[in-house]
C-alpha cells in the first residue's frame, strides 16, 4: 500500500461525491417533476431551474468513471461489465433525460411524451446507482479472473442492496425538493409544494439511512479497517446531522431556503464518505461463495509513474473545474423569474 494508492481510493469516492451531491439534485428535480408541476410553467420552472447547470454536473460521474479506469483498471472492468446491463439502463436514462431536457420546450406537440421520458430518465440512474454501490459494498460472486458470475441484473437485486437504491432515491429527491425550494419563485404554489415534500423525504432518508445501516451491520457484516471506526462514526454523524440541519433550518422560514439545501448536499456528500471509509482497503467485494479474491487497491492499482502523472494532472484540471462551476452556479443564481422561461 503506497501514498498514491491510498490518495486515488479517496480521490475515486471525492469525485463519486461530488457527482452524488451536483447531480443528486437534479436526478431528483426529474423524478418530482410530474408531482410538483401541475402546469406547463411551473414544468418549465423545474426545466429551467436544472437546464444551465445539469450537463456540468454529469461531468463528475464521467470523471470518476475514467479515474477509476486508470488508476484501478482491474475494479473497472469487474464493475462495469459485472453490471454491463445496469450501466446502460443508467447511460439510457442520462441520455433521454438529457433529449427530453432539449425537445420540451420546442415541440408542444410531444409534450406529455418528454414530460415521461424526463422522469423516466431521472428516475433510472436515481435507484439503479445506489443498487450498484450496495452490490459493490454487500460483494458480488466473482471467479478467478475478478470477473462477475452472477445473473446479469436480476442477480443484483437483493434486499440489502434495493434498501441502498431506495436510500440514494430518496436522498436525491430530497435534495431536488430542497432546489426547487430554493429556486422556485416565492410565493408560489411549486415552491409551497417542493417545501411540503422536503420534509417527508427527508425523513424517509433517514429512516432508510438507518435500515441500511443496521442491515449492514448485523447481516453483511463486512469487514472494515479498524483504524478508520472514528472517520465512519464521524461521517454517520454528519450525514444525519446534515440532514436534521436541514429539516431545523427549512422551519426557519425566510431566507432559510439556502442553508437547508446547502445541509443536504453536505450529508449527501459524507454518506459517499462514510462509504469510502467503510469499504476501504477494498475496491469490489468478493461475495461468501466467491472463486476470487476481493479487488483492492493494493491488487488493482496502476504502476506508482501512471498514479504520479494523474495527480499532477488532478492538480491542474480540478481547480479548472471548480472554478468554472463557481461561475455557472453564480451567472444563474437567484430564484427564476418569468423571462428565463423563453427556451424552455
Amino acid at each position: 500500500m503506497t501514498f498514491f494508492n491510498v490518495l486515488w481510493f479517496f480521490l475515486i469516492f471525492v469525485l463519486i461525491g461530488g457527482y452524488f451531491v451536483l447531480d443528486g439534485f437534479d436526478l431528483g428535480a426529474g423524478v418530482l417533476y410530474p408531482f410538483v408541476a401541475k402546469d406547463d410553467r411551473e414544468k418549465a420552472v423545474v426545466r429551467r431551474s436544472i437546464g444551465p447547470v445539469w450537463d456540468g454536473n454529469e461531468v463528475w460521474l464521467l470523471t470518476a468513471g475514467g479515474a477509476l479506469f486508470a488508476a484501478f483498471a482491474p475494479a473497472y472492468a469487474a464493475t462495469f461489465s459485472g453490471f454491463y446491463l445496469a450501466v446502460m439502463l443508467v447511460l439510457f436514462g442520462l441520455i433521454v433525460r438529457a433529449v427530453s431536457l432539449e425537445y420540451r420546450g420546442h415541440d408542444k406537440k410531444y409534450g406529455k411524451v418528454w414530460d415521461g421520458c424526463f422522469f423516466v430518465g431521472s428516475l433510472l440512474p436515481a435507484l439503479l446507482l445506489g443498487v450498484a454501490v450496495g452490490n459493490i459494498y454487500a460483494g458480488i460472486p466473482m471467479d478467478m479472473n475478478g470477473d462477475y458470475v452472477g445473473v446479469p441484473l436480476l442477480g443484483l437485486i437483493t434486499p440489502f442492496t434495493l434498501l441502498c437504491g431506495l436510500l440514494g432515491l430518496a436522498m436525491f429527491m430530497a435534495a431536488g425538493a430542497a432546489w426547487i425550494a430554493l429556486k422556485a419563485p416565492k410565493p408560489s404554489a411549486l415552491q409551497a409544494r417542493a417545501v411540503g415534500l422536503r420534509l417527508p423525504l427527508q425523513v424517509a432518508a433517514l429512516v432508510l439511512f438507518l435500515a441500511v445501516s443496521v442491515y449492514g451491520h448485523f447481516v453483511i457484516q463486512p469487514a472494515m479497517d479498524p483504524a478508520l471506526g472514528i472517520v465512519r462514526w464521524l461521517f454517520a454523524i454528519l450525514a444525519v446531522g446534515g440532514i436534521v440541519a436541514s429539516i431545523v433550518l427549512a422551519r426557519r422560514g425566510e431566507g432559510s431556503d439556502k442553508g437547508a439545501f446547502l445541509a443536504q448536499s453536505v450529508s449527501a456528500f459524507c454518506l459517499v464518505g462514510l462509504l469510502a471509509a467503510s469499504m476501504f482497503p477494498n475496491l469490489v467485494v468478493a461475495s461468501a461463495g466467491s472463486v476470487g479474491p476481493s479487488i483492492t487497491l493494493m491488487s488493482a492499482a496502476s504502476s506508482e509513474l501512471s498514479l504520479m502523472w494523474m495527480t499532477i494532472i488532478t492538480c491542474v484540471g480540478l481547480p479548472l473545474v471548480l472554478v468554472y462551476h463557481v461561475i455557472i452556479y453564480r451567472t444563474f443564481r437567484g430564484r427564476i423569474e418569468d423571462d428565463d422561461l423563453a427556451h424552455y
